[in-house]
């Protein structure tokens, strides 16, 4: 847990830094003076002034932060007191208008490049991913375990249980992992979509479905897992009862069992110890097993089935750099999206994260990652973070007062009317904006706080 926490609080922290490095580099070649620039927050350890600016190494490592001559202006109260009032050479109201949008831009555009370089170099140097083949389960067909209410849109274009996944609107699909990434980014889209069965290719159309928890599309479909033992956890009940890596297991409780799921509704009435058959270098054997449960009825085996290990890696730089790119403006269709869909009936309990469930994530792909590995654990870590930094990217260009966009358009429209907004208009939209920061920031940390009492 506490790797966890300083995972999460250290790539955080980088994101902000790279949003802040950007206002710091772009105010400097604009020619507004920078009065301090530091990493990390709370009192300085190490400073230095080199040029006219205080730069500083904090205690808190969490990101950092450019305080700009002449910013006390962008403070409630603190605005100018009249516009007859002229300010100091090199603060940021002395520049032309133009210059402050630029300034004011810096900083969520170097998220953005920090996505697409950072993308970039793992497109270059290469990643693997643990997913499954494209055969498909209707989760309708386990409707006890899913708990379906309804049918789902691979119900009514007429999938079935066993069909291969070939194609999803024109897209190529050859893992689980491709259908998942398809189907979420065309909720409510009617696409075509084609399957093998039987060695037929059937072509059918198909509307996935808006999941008002995670904002994403969904046809009602779960991988199908052979029911063969990859990995075995250490004490667990399946390791007790002889069962080995390698191992299929063909039957349970005297049932054949073709997959996952096939498992998991043999045990749906809790038997405190069944016995099972499995297949090992072509012999059949039984074996008895005490399983264990959790607190919603889940039986704990102790079983990771076999995966298919991708390869992901661009063939030259230029290719990596075009993966990179357009991958990066991918997160941020999808990031805007997101955005449009809080008004459309999505689980804001689900779907909204604040600072304290953000740094959680952060540092749980973190910890995750690097139990695979260093290697692993940093190209986690970084993707993730590159889908942070986009999503910091748009909410800061947002026009709302006291974020970037919102200065931004108020500095638009000093530039249209030709001089300088009224000092209490400004300091008005400004108060509105921290209002409005401050209430966002209180709602996502009890959401927070609440999701970690009903998740854990």
């Amino acid at each position: 847990m506490l790797f966890t926490i300083i995972s999460g609080l250290i790539g955080l922290g980088i994101v902000i830094f790279v949003h802040e490095t950007g206002h710091f580099l772009a105010a400097k070649a604009m020619g507004i003076e920078v009065e301090a620039f530091s990493l990390g927050w709370g009192n300085p350890l190490v400073r230095f002034s080199f040029r006219g600016t205080e730069y500083r190494i904090s205690s808190l490592p969490i990101g950092g932060y450019c305080k700009l001559k002449g910013e006390q202006n962008l403070q409630p109260g603190d605005g100018p007191e009249s516009e007859r009032n002229v300010p100091e050479e090199g603060s940021l109201f002395a520049v032309a208008p133009w210059r402050r949008v630029i300034t004011f831009l810096a900083g969520p555009f170097s998220n953005l490049l920090f996505s697409v370089l950072i993308l970039s170099l793992i497109w270059g140097i290469g990643y693997s991913i643990q997913t499954f083949g494209n055969r498909i389960i209707l989760v309708s067909d386990y409707s006890s375990i899913s708990s379906a209410a309804s049918r789902y849109p691979a119900d009514q274009a007429g999938l079935q249980s066993g069909d291969r996944i070939i194609s999803i609107d024109g897209e190529k699909v050859n893992h689980y992992r491709d259908i998942q990434e398809l189907i979420s980014t065309r909720a409510d889209r009617t696409i075509p979509i084609s399957v093998e069965r039987e060695g037929e290719v059937l072509h059918y159309t198909i509307t996935p479905r808006l999941n008002p928890q995670t904002g994403g599309g969904i046809i009602g479909v779960s991988p199908w897992i052979d029911p063969v033992v990859g990995e075995l956890s250490p004490g667990s009940p399946a390791s007790a009862a002889g069962i080995l890596p390698g191992d299929r297991i063909v039957a349970v409780q005297g049932e054949t069992v073709h997959n996952h799921l096939d498992i998991l509704q043999a045990l749906e009435g809790h038997p405190l110890r069944f016995g099972l058959t499995v297949e090992r270098k072509g012999e059949n054997i039984n074996l008895r097993m005490v399983p264990d449960y959790d607190e919603n009825g889940n039986p704990l085996l102790g079983i990771s089935y076999e995966s298919i290990t991708s390869k992901q890696r661009a063939s030259s730089i230029f290719q990596a750099f075009s993966r990179g790119f357009s991958e990066s403006f991918s997160i941020l269709g999808l990031s805007i999206k997101s955005f449009a869909l809080l008004f459309q009936g999505i689980d804001l309990q689900q779907a909204v994260s604040g600072p304290i469930r953000i740094t959680y994530m952060v540092g749980q792909v973190a910890s995750t990652g690097f139990s695979d590995g260093i290697m692993s654990g940093l190209i986690s870590l970084f993707r993730f973070l590159s889908f942070l930094s986009i999503a910091l990217f748009v909410m800061n260009l947002l026009p709302i007062p006291a974020l970037d966009g919102g200065l931004i358009v108020i500095t638009l429209f000093e530039m249209i009317r030709g001089k300088r907004i009224s000092p209490k208009v400004f300091n008005r939209y400004q108060v509105f904006g921290f209002i409005f920061i401050m209430t966002l920031l209180v709602f996502t940390t009890f959401n927070d706080i609440f999701y970690f009492f009903t998740n854990h």
